[in-house]
């Protein structure tokens, strides 16, 4: 099959690699597209010690699965691999649990290619409706559906009548506003430096912009609800200041570091700080119900690439010379 390879920092190859021979209990999966995370970024960069080259990257896809009884149907893929027997699993926290392994990562080759083999727990099916490319961004919504899920659990007043800010217009941070919408929150603002990003959020309705420092920045100590969707110093630094009283902090980004933190401020007015890792596979399934009936707009912030051009694709999101919130590579 072809596959794009990740074979050292900042080094991609299009190339032919064998094609994946599914275990018990899994399918094979056709990949018709898959979109571009954080996390391949971070590895092609080399900084991310658990995807050591070479290694095929990609876990938001979609496809066909071929042969068996299923073949040819439709699906979105959980690249989440988690023991169903796992006590946490079981409670229903299968993200949380110590067996957990994902596409992308040894010793589970990514859907940067042709092929994938999954477990057949961790395919959801998607009707004709839905475009694939959009079916691809099922699991970097789940992301946010799942932290805005939190943040609105941890809030002591409705999310309508609350006022909440994100910080990054990248594609968890746009998905962390649309999310935020659809929930009914009351007042939604990004934060974003890029200005081709920029212009993207502010295609979205009921979604404000600013740039940080700026007029219409929020005032201090004056939001809700603050989801750091890039998790930064800075951005700690931004959300720390942001929050009222009393309010939710959730802390999504991967980046490294851990300055920032206002503990001070944090322990005086009882400010709830949590973090949000990926999602459950209800919040899965419901990011897929979204996708299918609508719910979550017209999804105009992708851009669609082939598969061979990936390499170049990569360079765009590292040098920031592309508005769309997410590429999405077809195959």
């Amino acid at each position: 099959m072809k596959a794009l390879v990740y074979t050292g920092p900042n080094q991609l190859v299009f190339r032919d690699e064998p094609s994946p021979v599914p275990e018990p209990g899994e399918l094979l999966v056709r990949v018709e597209a898959v979109g571009i995370c954080g996390s391949d970024m971070h590895a092609y960069h080399g900084y991310d010690a658990r995807r050591p080259p070479p290694l095929i990257l990609g876990h938001e896809a979609a496809g066909r699965i071929v042969g068996g009884k299923r073949d040819g149907e439709r699906v979105t893929i959980n690249p989440l691999v988690v023991d169903p027997a796992c006590p946490y699993a079981v409670e229903g926290r299968w993200h949380l649990s110590p067996t957990r392994q994902i596409i992308s990562m040894p010793p589970r080759p990514g859907a940067f290619a042709e092929f994938v083999r999954i477990p057949e727990r961790n395919v959801v099916p998607i009707p004709d409706s839905l475009p694939i490319e959009h079916a691809a961004l099922a699991e970097p919504i789940a992301v946010a559906w799942h932290a805005v899920r939190i943040g609105m659990e941890k809030l002591h007043r409705p999310l309508a009548s609350a006022r909440v800010t994100v910080l990054g217009g990248g594609a968890i941070g746009l998905a962390c506003a649309l999310v935020a919408r659809l929930f009914g929150a009351g007042e939604i603002m990004v934060a974003e430096t890029n200005p081709l990003r920029r212009r993207t959020l502010e295609a979205e309705p009921g979604i404000g912009v600013y740039t940080p420092g700026d007029a219409v920045e929020p005032a201090e100590s004056s939001i809700d609800l603050v989801l750091d969707a890039v998790g930064a110093d800075a951005t700690r630094a931004a959300a720390c200041r942001l929050v009222r009283p009393g309010g939710v902090i959730v802390h999504i980004g991967l980046l490294p570091g851990t300055e920032g933190l206002d503990i001070r401020k944090i322990t005086l007015q009882e400010i709830t700080l949590s973090g949000s890792y990926c999602y459950t596979p209800t919040d899965f399934v419901d990011t897929v119900g979204a996708l299918v009936t609508g719910r979550l707009g017209v999804l105009a912030w992708t851009e669609d690439r082939a598969l061979s051009e990936g390499a170049d694709a990569f360079r765009a999101l590292d040098t920031g010379t592309t508005a769309a919130a997410k590429i999405v590579l077809r195959i």
